[in-house]
């Protein structure tokens, strides 16, 4: 991790933004943020190094997708996994997979990377920053800023037991006579965790875990530390930055300690040290909550570049697993835009569960005591502590393919419609590699770690799948052409250019409908059936045509039949 000793403090620039004093000011007062403000003119000085922009920083279009990825998802007979990976990327995905999310890299003591040990190395397991900056040469990389924890075995944490300074002061020590009893929890795990410091027992804020101790935004100096270590990110080659847990970074009695002012303000304060220091830098914010509280991570346009898009995968799975579109269909036609220059990421899967909160809004128990049943038949389900007492559903742990269940031909048949839509939303897709490669759920892996999430964080040999690959017929191999297919298709639509506008099609409760249309006038209608049945949809008056270029088929857009889980986009035709 980045402390005195790794700090590159170069010539002090005049001055830094007076956005910038203004957001110290706010969290720190006048005294601490002038202090502050001097010595982050050093840093913004050394970053003077991230100008210009690498050559894979340019727009973002209809032909960027991003991949999910474990840093070892790839291993072959204990070799360093990143040249492997990379490899794979080169090999298998040219052209057709722009950004890589490579979660944590860093050593770490559990949680599958998320609790950082050295946010400055690589663990040697992996490989090398060579490595990485190897994938973010030819990528947009995206690299995990676990802003909200450090690992209890980390060299900070370590100092801070030993009462050393800076150290000391960078973990929260909350006091225990304080009112946190409507403190949001993500956990059933203890709130607070009792360490043995050289001065005697002391109680730390454990949001995630006891190995995962949260960090103390009210010290300026953790503050600056950590803006240091995503300075050097960037200098090694991520151009996004994913602020892993950000709702939970400011803490106050009395209060939810989530979203807090404190908190957007610190959002705002890297949003504009990133435009000082690397403008073509994007940051990424990492909210599982309601939708509204999600896209204030937003900040009209002064926070996150870019939002998880979290009620989604619920929304989706709900869709699929029951075959009824109205919920998806409700959600999506409320959907504002995102302010300029804004992205939503769009997503089904990932290293995580699929986040239940954001869909309390919009399904009823009956449909959210549906989904926890067929997670529990393939997987498990998270629980969380609520403020009112008791427990409650959190996430569902499962993967993919297994939840949508039926036979294996509908689950590959539903994966792959998920993805039709996925692809056709306003925004840009990411695709977890599970789901790219047709993975089933991993028991072995829960059963061996006893975290739920085990499931869908298998790692992979690579020998085997380039194997699977070779079979035509195999389940990883389907499932790899048809969304390779997708991806390959959307790249050649401007209509579905991420600034594109979108409109809900109402085409019936089983099916649902996009209409995407570009800055040109090419028009695009997306439609995937979800019930398992076949029908027929009418869009337009008699006589109107298009063609449907997932299949290469002709139609007349006042009758257009939908076989089983099938996905048409349809190009409208205008001559």
């Amino acid at each position: 991790m980045l402390g005195p000793r790794k700090l590159r403090i170069g010539r002090v620039v005049d001055d830094v933004t007076a956005a910038i004093r203004d957001h110290l000011s706010f969290l720190y007062g006048e005294d601490r943020a002038a202090h502050a403000a001097s010595r982050l003119e050093a840093l913004l000085q050394e970053a003077k190094d991230l100008r210009p922009s690498p050559p894979t920083a340019g727009p973002i279009t209809e032909r960027d997708a991003m991949l999910i990825v474990y840093p070892d998802q790839l291993q072959d007979d204990g070799r360093p996994s990143l040249p492997i990976l990379k490899r794979f990327l080169d090999s298998r995905v040219p052209g057709l997979i722009t950004t890589v999310h490579l979660l944590p890299f860093f050593p770490s003591s559990s949680d599958d990377g998320f609790a950082v040990t050295d946010y400055l190395e690589v663990d040697p397991r992996y490989g090398t920053w060579e490595d990485v900056r190897s994938i973010g040469r030819d990528y947009r990389l995206m690299a995990d800023a676990v802003l909200n924890h450090a690992s209890a075995q980390g060299w900070w944490f370590q100092g801070f037991l030993r009462g050393e300074a800076p150290w000391c002061d960078y973990f929260l020590k909350p006091d225990l006579s304080a009112d946190w009893t409507r403190v949001v929890r993500p956990r059933t795990t203890p709130l607070f965790t009792t360490v043995h410091t050289a001065s005697g027992p002391a109680s730390v804020w454990t949001t995630f875990s006891p190995d995962q101790v949260d960090l103390n935004y009210g010290n300026v100096e953790l503050l600056l530390a950590v803006i240091g270590i995503l300075l050097e990110y960037l200098r090694r080659g991520a151009q996004w930055l994913r602020l892993d847990a950000v709702g939970f970074l400011w803490k106050e009695p009395g209060s939810t300690c989530l979203h807090l002012p404190q908190t957007h303000r610190l959002l705002r304060l890297l949003h504009d040290v990133i435009e000082e220091a690397a403008p073509w830098a994007r940051l990424v914010s990492e909210t599982n909550v309601p939708h509204l509280d999600n896209i204030a991570y937003f900040g009209e346009g002064h926070e996150a570049h870019m939002v998880y898009q979290f009620t989604l995968p619920p929304l989706l799975a709900h869709t699929l697993v029951s075959g009824d579109s109205r919920a998806l269909t409700a959600w999506a036609s409320q959907l504002a835009s995102p302010p300029h220059g804004a992205y939503f990421l769009n997503f089904l899967a990932s290293h995580d569960g699929i986040g239940l909160v954001p869909a309390f809004d919009w399904l009823a128990p009956e449909d959210i005591e549906r989904l926890l049943a067929r997670a529990k038949a393939c997987g498990g389900v998270s629980y969380r502590n609520l403020p009112t007492g008791g427990t409650g559903p959190y996430e569902l742990n499962a993967n993919l393919l297994d939840l949508f269940g039926g036979s294996e031909a509908d689950a590959v048949r539903r994966l792959v419609a998920a993805h039709a839509i996925l692809l056709s939303f306003a925004g840009v897709p990411a695709i977890y590699f599970h789901s790219l490669v047709g993975s089933r759920g991993y028991p072995e892996g829960v059963q061996h770690t006893g975290a739920l999430r085990s499931i869908n964080r298998q790692k992979l040999s690579v020998r085997e799948v380039e194997a699977d690959f070779e079979d035509r017929g195999s389940r990883r191999r389907r499932i790899f052409d048809a969304l390779l297919q997708l991806l390959r298709l959307r790249g050649s639509l401007p209509a579905l250019h991420p600034d594109a506008p979108q409109q809900v099609l109402e085409v019936g409760d089983h099916v649902f409908g996009l209409q995407r249309v570009s800055q040109d006038g090419q028009e695009l209608l997306c439609l995937a059936e979800v019930a398992s049945r076949p029908i027929t949809v009418s869009l337009r008056p008699r006589g109107t045509s298009g063609t449907d270029i997932l299949g290469g088929e002709s139609l007349q857009l006042d009758s257009i039949p939908l076989e089983p889980l099938q996905a048409r986009w349809i190009l409208v035709d205008h001559g």
